[in-house]
């Protein structure tokens, strides 16, 4: 093979080299957006917009970036979907639970020192501005954070973290080197992805990349996607539709349990952008990270990196890999 053409092949891999598959990446989840976008339009174009049909769109969109990861995985990666931490197993039920309860469980530790603090005030409970009824309306964010919580860990870590580790497993950098490249380049890539958000600074985009090393850092101890999906759509779904914060910048909390008046420094809470952006959200990720190493360690044994992250392997190898990623 020539030295052009080993830019864009790795002949041990049979496949594009990294750069290639994440570009490519791109370009199919764009169109497969685009394309349920025009038809949905068609399908539905002569029907009035309503709540349900809204509902119904954004749970589409989310569909739509999932399968055109999934094709990539399996067109471009050629690999199964168990490689892209979706195993399903019962250890991975179990580690979602978890993640559900952890990210719940930090927003609720939040809102607690605020209000303690009298930062926050109690306005309204089960509020809502919509025309429906609140068990009605609550169902608009709980199937948004559902969606971006699957989407964007399945993208962010699944995908691009997975991908740039395998992309950067050479000597002399080696795996464990390329996982902690992958590690940091993805959550960069996720604090700028949120860069253009309302009420956005530096600070909070920084704040956002420490998030995504929060979020990617289960992936890195096992492999697996199950514990980053759980806490990404609690976090999201507690912050601003239980406890009324600002979720990253927007105002998604027009359906909300508890309706809050906020005060107290911005420095702390985050002011406009939520908590992830105040030194309280960053308290919680510190605290979240050392419950995340605990639980890999109690159900485990050992704490380590899971090399597999950086590791290719066929669909046909990857069906006789044992359940639990090697640790080191």
């Amino acid at each position: 093979m020539n030295r052009i053409s080993s830019l864009f092949w790795s002949p041990n891999d049979r496949r594009l080299r990294a750069g290639w598959r994440l570009v490519l990446h791109l370009i199919l989840v764009v169109f497969a957006i685009v394309a349920l976008e025009v038809l949905l339009s068609l399908a539905f174009e002569d029907l009035e917009e309503t709540f349900a049909l809204g509902i119904v769109e954004m749970a589409l969109n989310g569909l739509a970036i999932v399968a055109g990861t999934l094709f990539a995985a399996r067109l471009l990666d050629r690999r199964p979907v168990t490689d892209v931490g979706l195993q399903f197993s019962f250890h991975w039920w179990r580690d979602l639970a978890y993640g559900l309860f952890l990210g719940a469980f930090l927003m609720l530790l939040i809102f607690l020192v605020e209000l303690a603090l009298g930062w926050v005030t109690v306005a309204e409970i089960l509020s809502t501005n919509r025309s429906v009824p609140f068990g009605l309306a609550i169902l608009w964010p709980l199937t948004q954070f559902l969606a971006v919580g699957i989407y964007e860990e399945l993208v962010s870590r699944g995908y691009h973290f997975k991908n740039i580790a395998e992309g950067l497993s050479f000597s002399p950098i080696g795996r464990k080197r390329a996982i902690l490249l992958a590690w940091l380049i993805s959550s960069a890539v996720f604090g700028l992805l949120h860069a253009g958000n309302p009420n956005a600074t530096v600070v909070s985009t920084l704040d956002l990349f420490l998030a995504g090393l929060f979020l990617g850092l289960p992936f890195l101890l096992t492999d697996q996607l199950a514990m980053p999906i759980g806490i990404h759509i609690t976090w999201n779904f507690f912050q601003g539709n239980v406890f009324g914060f600002p979720v990253s910048g927007t105002s998604n909390n027009e359906t909300t349990f508890i309706a809050v008046q906020q005060s107290g420094p911005d420095l702390w809470t985050g002011g406009a952008f939520g908590p992830e952006a105040g030194l309280l959200g960053l308290a919680a990720i510190i605290v979240g990270s050392l419950l995340i190493v605990w639980w890999v360690k109690r159900t485990r044994g050992a704490v380590g990196f899971a090399l597999t992250v950086a590791e290719y392997q066929s669909p046909a190898s990857s069906e006789s890999v044992a359940e639990q990623p090697p640790v080191e």
